[in-house]
């Protein structure tokens, strides 16, 4: 069990100039929690102009507190989110989030997972999250999670093995040879993240490879046949078919958005 949050901006579109324009951190819950919960994340801005982020979401369910200057705090559930999620951000506010590990969520939720996906819904909260320090706003979310008991699910863990496995190990292309590494049927490993993870085995994989050749595609120049082959993509427009069907834009376009410009 990690005993630091990650630092990596794996799925932020642009990171950069996300931290430019906003306050974003990262703590770790409570430790009863570790197993269930990646990590909180604290965002506080106070912008001039509207501001757009984009995020290529994680096969993760996030607990999104959310409080703008005038208006009153929401708390929302937001599934597995299958495309690409954007938020505009305006005048003075902060959110206080939640990313369950995947299959982390289950063990709370008690219902399968995949009631969720692609569904915002509102989560009862007594009492703002939002107002404080850092650490009295994790206090309050530690709290509100703890009293609702979570109980070890040997699934749920199994779950979440199998999606952190897909995350770190490049070489898992394909659900038919992860069931083969593991000894299980691909019907199984289907069952599983559906009703855990709330999306299949197959879009776990190639999430996480776009993802990656997100992160290269910021890196600099790059040779995307040999990336696309790398990921497991069929070929190259392949891979920059799917990049651009989730980014809306493609692989060569986003390098050059984060660009410097020519004398910067």
């Amino acid at each position: 069990m990690r005993h630091e949050p990650r630092r990596d901006s794996r799925g932020i579109l642009d990171p950069g100039r996300l931290l430019r324009q906003v306050r974003f951190r990262r703590r770790l819950p409570a430790p009863a929690l570790r197993p269930y919960v990646e990590h909180y994340w604290l965002i506080d801005w106070d912008v001039d102009e509207p501001f757009e982020q984009r995020v290529v979401p994680h096969p993760a369910v996030n607990l999104v507190c959310r409080a703008q200057r005038g208006e009153p705090e929401r708390a929302e559930l937001a599934g597995v989110d299958p495309g690409l999620f954007t938020v505009t951000l305006h005048g003075t506010g902060r959110v206080t989030g939640v990313q369950f590990r995947p299959g982390g969520f289950r063990p709370f939720w008690r219902r399968p997972v995949a009631e969720l996906t692609g569904r915002r819904v509102p989560f009862p909260v007594a009492g703002p999250i939002c107002p404080g320090s850092d650490d009295e706003r994790c206090r309050r979310v530690d709290d509100l999670l703890l009293a609702r008991a979570p109980e070890p699910d040997p699934a749920a863990t199994e779950a979440t093995r199998l999606v952190e496995e897909i995350r770190a190990d490049r070489s898992v292309l394909r659900v038919t040879a992860l069931a083969r590494r593991h000894g299980v049927t691909t019907r199984r490993l289907q069952r599983l993240f559906t009703d855990h993870v709330g999306v299949s085995p197959k879009w776990v994989i190639r999430r996480y490879r776009l993802q990656e050749a997100i992160e290269q595609a910021a890196g600099g120049p790059l040779d995307w046949s040999r990336v696309a082959v790398d990921l497991g993509y069929a070929d190259q427009a392949h891979l920059v078919r799917e990049f651009t069907a989730v980014t809306g834009v493609s692989p060569a376009a986003y390098a050059r958005s984060l660009a410097p410009p020519p004398g910067g």
